[in-house]
């Protein structure tokens, strides 16, 4: 099982990933470098070693050749999503079979009003998708106006994870957005949980952090009345050595 994925810098201890992460939803917020993907590909690593299969959307719009290397082991399965019926069978094939899914998304394929639902916001609300899917969304470069939707995305987001069985991890640059008061989601590498609070976090520590040092905050599992409590630690991230 690879859940040990690096160190916390404030104790001796190993920062271990939980099976209760599997169902709670991560937002992994820097800035470029920082070392996101790395820590993505951990948490993907842990999810299919329990089993469960994934969605990784990366909304660069990749070729298959420009993936990073560290996702091409043997349950990489690269999908470009298109609106044609050729798109849709291949899709179908594998969430059938349960497939581990890297899916290259052009963010131009969104709606660009809240009222309208788009063909890529159904293709990824999909029933079976929701049963059974651990999604990553990998948002890696401030893309053709990406931004200019995203609130709308992010809420969509909150409002179908209230039918998701599994979590998500989304991964980001600290952006406008995320300071807006009314969303408040500004953690670098939270387990936000079902049900959050979310606390207001400055996004500006985040430019001060070296490569692979991630803001570690998570909810605890102690039940309470309210709120479970936020702790909060300075973790280093393992960097990944593929399995050759």
């Amino acid at each position: 099982m690879r859940n040990v994925i690096g160190r916390y810098l404030d104790t001796i201890d190993a920062l271990r990933l939980e099976e209760r992460m599997l169902t709670h939803n991560t937002l992994i917020l820097g800035e470029e470098g920082a070392g996101k993907t790395n820590l993505a590909c951990k948490i993907r690593n842990f999810v299919i070693d329990n089993n469960v299969p994934t969605l990784y959307m990366d909304f660069a719009d990749s070729h298959e050749d420009d993936v990073e290397l560290r996702y091409k082991d043997e349950h990489f399965n690269y999908i470009r999503f298109e609106e044609s019926e050729e798109f849709d069978e291949a899709f179908a094939a594998l969430v059938a079979e349960k497939k581990h899914i890297y899916m290259a998304v052009n963010p131009s394929f969104f709606a660009t009003k809240r009222e309208k639902k788009s063909k890529l916001s159904k293709v990824i609300s999909q029933q079976e998708l929701l049963d059974n899917y651990y999604y990553f969304f990998h948002d890696i470069e401030n893309l053709n106006g990406f931004y200019t939707k995203f609130e709308d995305f992010l809420l969509y987001m909150l409002s179908f994870t209230n039918l998701q069985k599994q979590g998500f991890t989304f991964l980001a640059q600290p952006h406008q957005t995320f300071e807006n008061p009314h969303l408040k989601l500004l953690f670098s590498f939270l387990y936000v949980g079902k049900c959050s609070n979310a606390n207001y976090f400055n996004t500006a520590i985040l430019k001060t952090l070296k490569k692979n040092h991630f803001y570690y905050q998570y909810r605890t599992a102690y039940p309470t009345l309210l709120f479970n409590d936020i702790k909060s630690s300075m973790v280093k991230i393992d960097e990944y050595v593929p399995e050759i």
